[in-house]
């Protein structure tokens, strides 16, 4: 019969790329989990690495068992959070990370409710980028986060959408482009651009850099500083840059025939280890229903 041991030997070992460096990863003696793996094998009845070579490399058998591997790891880890869960009488606090980028007008309303029906509950609120959040809640130094939407994310945490903001390209009004209509894209890589990423350096996977001159920041308000300063043009939430256009500091960038603006969806993630506490699942209830009643 298979164990959880075997399993997160055989998966850990195909992400780390050898059995020394998944010894490392889960804090184990390399025999015992060549170990796990062999007896996995013998209980398969075939091999699941050819090692014929320097590394480990997956076999068809392998191959196959792999997915199925991974989803009873990710089943157990819920089945770990709902256990714990269960010893619990009462609610856990909320710590909720949201990006600077995405509009606050449900959410004071949302925690209102939340604090009526759980008087005692205790709240913190960070500010970071998306690609910050994410890792946030993985480290569960947030039990929530709210974002815009990534491609990728951990087996740990679940999300549900909350709707989008707009995204369009701005100017400085004192830059070279700020006056012109652009003929084509390839414009804007002869002009420096500002981009957001992570404290750690990684890019979102809707914010690219598109010009090779290219500054960063990893706020909205700060981008949005460096933009209306002249620094180089930025992509930015419509709504953070009404006051600066209002005030003449920014200027939408006009093309002839490409329409830079696009929605950004915003996602409410939440890590397993509190899917089952009744004032997370509130607080995304009233935050989902107050969206709903706003559109």
């Amino acid at each position: 019969m298979f164990s959880i041991d075997q399993l997160e030997a055989f998966v850990t070992t195909v992400e780390q790329g050898s059995f020394s460096a998944a010894a490392r990863h889960l804090n184990k003696v390399q025999s015992a989990i060549s170990q796990h793996i062999m007896n996995l094998e013998i209980d398969c009845g075939v091999e699941l690495f050819d090692r014929a070579g320097r590394y480990p490399i997956l076999t068809a058998d392998g191959q196959r068992l792999l997915p199925y591997a991974k989803a009873s790891l990710i089943q157990h880890r819920r089945l770990f959070h709902c256990a714990k869960q269960l010893e619990q009488t009462s609610h856990q606090d909320i710590t909720l990370a949201i990006d600077e980028g995405i509009p606050l007008t449900q959410l004071s309303q949302a925690l209102k409710d939340v604090i009526k029906r759980y008087p005692t509950l205790r709240f913190e609120c960070l500010a970071a980028s998306s690609i910050d959040i994410r890792q946030l809640v993985i480290d569960q130094r947030a039990t929530m986060g709210i974002m815009f939407s990534e491609a990728s994310l951990d087996d740990n945490v679940d999300f549900e959408g909350l709707g989008g903001v707009e995204f369009d390209v701005y100017v400085s009004k004192d830059h070279p482009l700020a006056t012109e209509t652009i003929p084509h894209l390839d414009m804007l890589r002869l002009h420096r651009q500002v981009v957001i990423r992570s404290k750690t350096s990684e890019m979102s996977s809707f914010q690219q850099a598109f010009s090779p001159d290219v500054w960063f920041a990893d706020s909205y308000f700060m981008l949005m500083e460096l933009v209306a300063s002249g620094f180089g043009w930025g992509m930015l939430p419509k709504h953070l840059a009404q006051s600066d256009i209002a005030s003449d500091k920014l200027i939408r960038l006009r093309s002839q025939f490409e329409n830079l603006a696009w929605q950004a969806n915003i996602d409410v993630i939440q890590h397993q280890s509190v899917n089952s506490c009744p004032a997370h699942n509130y607080f995304r209830q009233r935050l989902r229903e107050l969206r709903d009643a706003s559109e």
